[in-house]
């Protein structure tokens, strides 16, 4: 993969990680102790963070460093289908047992 879709990557998954929580850009930066306009760039695939920056984005998102680069849409388009048909599924029986059981 090309440094620039690294990028990309990068900054999608934190995007998608950040509107999840349900935080504003703003929030984030403060969470993590970094600029807005970094935490922007960032998310556009315009700039590298450093190790401890990766660290603060592992720890606010409660994720491993991997799943900051993790990205279907570089798989064949057979594979990424059926993962996102998968975890659709999967995110849908584990709303079904939720409710059944908070019920």
């Amino acid at each position: 993969m090309e440094e620039q879709n690294i990028l990309a990557v990068l900054g999608e998954n934190i995007k998608q990680y950040r509107n999840r929580s349900g935080w504003s850009q703003i929030d984030l930066a403060e969470k993590i102790n970094i600029s807005i306009p970094f935490l922007s760039n960032i998310e556009q695939g315009k700039t590298w963070v450093s190790l401890p920056t990766l660290a603060k984005f592992t720890k606010a998102f409660d994720v491993n460093v991997y799943e900051l680069f993790k990205s279907d849409k570089h798989l064949p388009g057979k594979q990424a289908r059926l993962i996102r048909k998968y975890t659709a599924d999967a995110q849908a029986l584990l709303g079904k047992l939720a409710r059944r059981y908070l019920n």
